[in-house]
């Protein structure tokens, strides 16, 4: 898995490890869907090991410290298990550790997945992952947000009382909040960053998500963990579920870049009228804006709509949406470009469909993600850009088809898979 990844679980019962250059001490909060503790019994560690539905076992020998989460024994108001990992050694940084976390079948030792947060420098704790429902089902995603100030540090920003408050923390990867859930009510409504149940793997790595390669690390069964993709090596070519990180020689990709939208027009019958628009969202998943046929600049010029193409006639992209990423205000932290078929379409009525990423100074592709198997619906998700707490933004390809016919129906599917 890499960096803001989500990956559905396999089992249900899971513990997760977390190995490390130096001793780390793993705990594990139980969020309510408001993304805060109960009290502070819901802070499960070496001192507390036990909570409803969450286990600490401690480190011994070549075991590593870990914290399993039983799913069917978590509270119907607990939405979201964060885990966590702090140093044991006074003083220390994560600085060139390379902690790990690895997701297991609590009861058969299966690997599920791997994640290791990239850079990370004077942090003295992270939030590594979480485990969260969606629904009746549960997921993992990747966190990696880094804390100056340990796991105190981290216990406050959740809810638990400290006596003795720390240093601050180190600002929060953008775009990163405890996954909660659309609406809420009803504890087991789907949480927000998760996307639909799909066969497809963690976003940000390319290949198919959750499935993995046979012979993880150590010879161990399960996936081993997916290399970050970059545009290092020229174009890049997605399947739904793959990521990109928009960095090339280890620089984030700060410019000016295009998402444009083709397709064929219609053979019989109606033209085919489809709607590319961008919606822009905070930290928590709100919407700030939507730059669309009826507003085409949006923050200032910062995203702008070359206009609405009513049939997909013509030579080349349809429509484009142009972002230039230094110009968003940095409450920006995610953009989902979406397609609706405004004619009422269905997708299995749509030929060659798809969206491209290109540099605007150079006219360069970059990404490409051609939307195939459509599913008959009006719209879809086709991919996100979330911008990561180093400053680079990582692209992944969606293809989630929902129903709606204009940019104001998308904006809660989009926001459901953030």
């Amino acid at each position: 898995m890499t960096q803001g990844s989500n990956a559905p679980l396999s089992a249900v019962r899971v513990s997760v490890e977390v190995t490390c250059r130096q001793r780390v001490d793993v705990s594990g909060l139980l969020l309510t869907a408001a993304g805060k503790v109960r009290s502070d019994a819901d802070l499960v560690f070496f001192n507390a090991p036990r909570g409803p539905g969450v286990t600490h076992r401690p480190a011994g020998g070549s075991t590593p410290d870990a914290i399993t989460v039983d799913t069917w024994a978590v509270p119907a108001d607990v939405s979201t298990i964060v885990i966590t990992a702090s140093l044991d050694e006074a003083g220390a940084t994560f600085a060139g550790t390379e902690p790990t976390a690895t997701i297991k079948d609590a009861d058969t030792g299966q690997v599920i997945a791997e994640f290791t947060p990239p850079r990370l420098s004077r942090e003295t704790a992270l939030v590594v992952v979480e485990v969260y429902r969606r629904g009746a089902e549960w997921k993992v995603r990747a966190v990696g947000q880094g804390y100056a100030n340990g796991l105190a540090g981290i216990a406050t920003d959740f809810g638990v009382s400290i006596e003795e408050p720390g240093p601050a923390a180190v600002p929060p990867m953008p775009g990163y909040a405890p996954t909660l859930p659309l609406m809420p009510s009803a504890p087991a409504a789907p949480p927000v960053p998760a996307a639909p149940p799909a066969p497809a793997a963690p976003p940000v790595a390319s290949g198919q998500p959750g499935q993995g390669g046979p012979g993880g690390p150590g010879g161990q069964g399960g996936p081993a963990a997916a290399p970050k993709v970059t545009l290092d090596k020229g174009r890049v070519s997605l399947v739904k579920g793959g990521s990109v990180s928009l960095v090339k020689g280890g620089r984030p990709l700060l410019s000016s870049i295009r998402m444009a939208l083709g397709w064929e027009p219609a053979k019989r019958g109606r033209n085919v009228d489809l709607d590319a628009s961008c919606i822009a969202f905070d930290a928590k998943r709100e919407r700030l804006e939507t730059a669309w046929f009826m507003k085409l600049n949006i923050f200032n010029g910062a995203i702008q709509h070359t206009g609405d193409n009513l049939t997909g006639g013509g030579a080349g992209d349809d429509e484009a949406i142009e972002v230039h990423l230094e110009g968003l205000p940095p409450e920006v932290c995610g953009l989902v470009f979406v397609v609706n078929s405004f004619s009422g379409q269905r997708f299995t009525e749509v030929t060659d469909a798809y969206c491209r990423l290109l540099d605007v100074a150079t006219g360069e592709e970059l990404v490409r993600f051609d939307l195939t198997n459509a599913q008959p619906h009006t719209g879809v998700v086709m991919c996100k850009l979330v911008r990561q707490y180093s400053g680079e933004w990582v692209m992944t390809a969606l293809g989630e088809f929902v129903d709606a016919k204009t940019a104001r129906g998308m904006v809660k599917p989009a926001a459901a898979l953030l």
